[in-house]
């Protein structure tokens, strides 16, 4: 089945349109396995202090995040070869059962290399259920109806805010944090069972590619464990050095994906295109996102007073922002998205700046300085929610035909490289800010927040995002 299957007349763009038959029942199916990833990654957020209060490893804390996300790399690139290779249906079972085995592998884990592993495993099982459903959106569903299940998708990460902390918080508060990740494998194993009937087994897909660009993952992986290794180094030089390393890595991948054959990216992505301004846009946007959820809940325990459960829900609000921004801006019309997509950074700056102002102070959870972070967080999401799904339909309009499937493909690649560069910087910059060594979280939090607002102003300063919109509303 294709999208040409469909409704494809504008004026039935309507959620009654998207939720009814068999089209609603489809995308049930594929926003569990996002929900699955997303309860996942807020539940270890939570628990992470009271692992790492257990079983030590605080100088690779951001690690568990990079390699996560290195692992939901890797899984969202072998999502089209898996589409080929093995159908819908048996991509999402190796999919849910990966996970689950990176469930148990963390539930065991007693110290942190083996916690991390574990970690990696979810995100590698992870990184394909993200995937699927950007692939197959495209497949599945009429044009007219992209936006708003590209909003749906994005809008179970809303629904992992409500779930993700409070399962976490309860867990940890109990002292049972193993329990938690073990619970998630029957879980995952199960909503797998569920789905698969909803699912096609094989879909028509466009793409002619055979293999996988396994020398341009390969150096990105590099580059992103390199940049995590930056980050547990205890001289300055040795992070320069890491640094330094890691750039060349990525200089290597920008000329090797050039000159492929097997491409991890649409062809016009690296010249200069509107494809390239849209990733780049994307790519900054999930920095901003990702910089600030990382150590929130650690720094709300530290600098003010908060529990488990408390840190884990004001930190999980930027995703609710997210989730509403999203849903709330699918279906307006191409002008007003250009209006909103323009506005973003600007609000990001404004919530990321009184985060910066209130967070690093510390307080005894008086409620007043944390109320005001609360909206900053969610208006951060907010900011970042309502661009997403028009730059991520964008991607897909832009890219030629017979890449098509790359190109849904390559959006969840970029948003996770994004994130896996932005979660080991912000590893770096804590440790150089001294929170490895005892030195407080205060001037911690302070520079982790300063590099974070880097993010929005450059997409002010290099005006990617505006030429993305501008180029694809000329060409429409």
């Amino acid at each position: 089945m294709t999208a040409q299957d469909s409704l494809t007349s504008a004026s039935d763009a309507s959620w009654r349109t998207l939720l009814r038959g068999a089209d609603g029942l489809r995308i049930v199916a594929l926003c569990v396995g996002v929900a699955l990833h997303a309860i996942n990654l807020y539940l270890a957020t939570t628990l992470l202090p009271s692992v790492v209060r257990e079983i030590g490893g605080i100088d690779y804390y951001a690690w568990n995040t990079s390699l996560f996300v290195v692992g939901s790399i890797l899984g969202s690139a072998l999502c089209a070869y898996c589409l080929r290779r093995i159908g819908c249906r048996m991509a999402y079972l190796l999919a849910a059962a990966v996970f689950a085995a990176g469930c148990l592998g963390c539930a065991a884990a007693s110290a942190m290399p083996a916690f991390i592993a574990g970690r990696f495993a979810q995100g590698l099982g992870g990184g394909l259920l993200l995937a699927l459903p950007y692939a197959l959106i495209h497949l599945l569903f009429a044009p007219a109806l992209w936006p708003r299940t590209m909003a749906l998708v994005s809008g179970m990460w809303g629904v992992a805010t409500l779930l993700g902390p409070a399962l976490g918080g309860a867990f940890a508060e109990l002292g049972i944090w193993r329990a938690a990740f073990a619970s998630l494998a029957p879980i995952a194993l199960l909503f797998a069972g569920m789905a698969l009937p909803l699912l096609p087994a094989q879909v028509r897909t466009r793409s002619v590619a055979t293999a996988l660009p396994a020398m341009q993952l390969t150096l990105l992986s590099a580059a992103v464990l390199v940049i995590s290794m930056a980050s547990v180094v205890a001289s300055v030089a040795g992070k320069l050095a890491a640094l330094v390393i890691a750039g060349t890595l990525l200089v290597q991948l920008w000329r090797y994906e050039r000159r492929a054959s097997v491409r991890l990216l649409p062809r016009d992505s690296l010249g200069r295109s509107a494809l390239r301004s849209l990733y780049v846009s994307m790519a900054l946007l999930a920095v901003t996102v990702t910089c600030s959820e990382i150590f929130v809940p650690y720094f709300l325990q530290e600098l003010h007073g908060l529990g488990v459960l408390a840190a884990g829900f004001v930190a999980a609000t930027m995703s609710a922002g997210w989730t509403a921004g999203a849903v709330a801006a699918s279906g307006v019309n191409a002008a007003r998205a250009e209006l909103l997509m323009r506005v973003s950074p600007w609000l990001s700056i404004i919530g990321l700046a009184t985060i910066l102002a209130l967070l690093p102070l510390g307080s005894s959870g008086v409620w007043w300085r944390i109320a005001p972070m609360v909206i900053a967080l969610m208006m951060v999401g907010c900011a970042v929610g309502m661009a997403w799904p028009h730059l991520a339909t964008r991607v897909i309009q832009r890219a030629l035909p017979v890449e098509s499937d790359l190109a849904a493909a390559s959006i969840m690649t970029v948003q996770l490289v994004g994130t896996a560069l932005s979660a080991s910087l912000a590893g770096s910059v804590v440790n150089v800010a001294g929170l490895a060594h005892g030195q407080g979280s205060g001037p911690a939090a302070f520079w982790l927040f300063v590099a974070t607002l880097l993010a929005p102003v450059s997409l002010l300063v290099t005006g990617a995002l505006r030429t993305a919109t501008s180029r694809y509303l000329d060409a429409e």
